[in-house]
């Protein structure tokens, strides 16, 4: 047996599958002497390429598959397994492992398939005899012989011709067989890229399809962005125009505060003037107050004075005529005195009712002024502006609106600033105003507490008429 632990690669493929002229044996003994090394001689033809489990077994003559091996040995690899021309090996069987009957046997060249590459003609394992044997045989029989070697040796050679012509055949129809696998190759390998060329063509196909399909709805969204672009450019020219005419009505707002600050500075410029004037007011008619008493007392001293002269004109009358004559003169100068101290004192009180007259014309005044300034002015002011349209303006204008320094739904107290709600009643409003002020009950005419001094004068001044 094998002298290795590994097992050839076998099969069960029947001797007419195999190829037996890929591999040719040469030199093979018709007899093998037992207890000896033998060597077997092979030649690799171009048709067969050597693969590292290949091995040569030796077969028993009848064996129908390569499993009936008695024993075999690894077949060497040639140094270019590739090469295009005829390879010769040689291996040796050991002594050890060949068979020791007198049955036929043969050499056979196994491919890691387990198919027969190749086989060698029958040989034995004995020893050729030497004993010489005499034949005794006529002429007829010698000739009978011959003829029948001439025979023999004829259908030999025409056997061997049949033999290399098959053999040469089956070169052939092997290398056609290998075309024709080639070709089959060749076809299944077209077969299978062309399957890949028609799912590569249905799926170019499909997505053909799917890019028209987005072209399509990018032609449409790009058609709806022209129009968005078209809509957005008349809005923002719209927009343009809008905001130009808004700053240039923000322009006249603008000149408008200007003009309302300067008349309200002017407006604060006179009521402080009128002020002013209500102070030195307050000054004349306090020293006119103080004129009016001095002349009260000049008045009591007159009339003491009158009484004076009534009771000295009464003693004159009872005096001689000399003195009579010079108290008359002194009378006299006395009266010439008192009428033009009556005379002063008409001056005085004319110009105290003109004073007085004046007073009050300018109390009026200060008083409308005051009245005019927390209301009319400032609600002036506060009116709102018309402001253009903003109701279309996407995002609305930053510029319009009402420029007032009060909300016009808050009510402000002229006097004490106290600002009241909306909802608040008109009366409670008029009352509370009419809280700050001091009616007069002669004229009507109403003043601030904050300047009762003004209102005390107002009703002395009554007094005096």
């Amino acid at each position: 047996m094998d002298e290795t632990t590994d097992e050839p690669p076998t099969s069960a493929i029947l001797l007419d599958n195999c190829h037996f002229s890929q591999v040719i044996f040469n030199n093979v003994e018709k007899f093998y002497v037992p207890g000896g090394d033998v060597t077997c001689f092979y030649t690799l033809t171009q048709n067969i390429i050597p693969r590292g489990k290949d091995w040569v077994g030796i077969f028993r003559v009848g064996w129908k598959t390569t499993r009936e091996y008695y024993t075999f040995m690894w077949a060497p690899l040639p140094n270019d397994v590739h090469s295009d021309t005829t390879v010769q090996q040689q291996i040796q069987f050991k002594a050890y492992y060949l068979p020791k009957d007198d049955e036929y046997y043969q050499f056979c060249y196994i491919d890691q398939d387990g198919v027969v590459r190749g086989a060698s003609v029958p040989f034995q394992f004995r020893a050729e005899t030497e004993d010489d044997i005499l034949v005794v045989t006529t002429q007829g029989e010698v000739e009978e012989i011959e003829l029948q070697n001439k025979n023999l040796r004829k259908e030999n050679e025409e056997l061997k011709a049949s033999c290399a012509s098959l053999q040469k055949q089956n070169i052939d129809l092997q290398e056609d067989l290998k075309k024709t696998q080639e070709l089959q190759n060749s076809l299944e390998s077209l077969r299978s890229n062309t399957e890949m060329l028609e799912l590569e063509l249905n799926s170019l196909k499909k997505e053909n399809k799917h890019l028209k399909e987005l072209d399509d709805c990018r032609e449409a969204e790009l058609h709806q962005l022209k129009e968005q672009i078209q809509n957005v450019t008349s809005d923002k020219e719209r927009l343009e125009t809008r905001l130009k005419t808004a700053l240039d009505h923000m322009d006249q707002l603008q000149s408008q505060v200007l003009n309302y600050e300067k008349e309200v500075e002017s407006l604060s410029h006179v009521n402080h003037d009128k002020t002013e004037q209500l102070e030195s007011l307050k000054e004349e008619n306090h020293q006119l107050r103080m004129t009016r008493t001095q002349q009260k007392e000049q008045n009591k001293e007159l009339e003491h004075h009158m009484e004076n002269l009534k009771g000295s004109e009464t003693k004159l009358s009872l005096c001689p005529t000399q003195q009579n004559r010079d108290f008359m003169k002194e009378l006299e100068e006395q009266k010439r005195l008192f009428q033009i101290l009556q005379a002063k004192k008409n001056e005085a009180d004319e110009e105290n009712q003109k004073l007085r007259k004046e007073n009050d014309r300018l109390l009026r005044h200060l008083s409308q002024a005051r009245e005019i300034s927390p209301f009319s002015v400032v609600s002036q002011a506060q009116a709102p502006i018309p402001a253009p349209e903003v109701g279309r303006l996407l995002f609305g204008n930053p510029y319009c609106g009402e420029i007032t320094w009060h909300s016009p739904s808050i009510r402000k107290c002229p006097m004490c600033d106290e600002v009241f709600p909306e909802d608040i009643e008109t009366s409670q409003y008029e009352a509370h105003v009419q809280s700050h002020l001091l009616e007069c009950p002669l004229c009507s005419e109403t003043f601030e507490k904050s300047n009762k001094q003004v209102f005390e004068d107002h009703i002395f001044c009554h007094g005096l008429e």
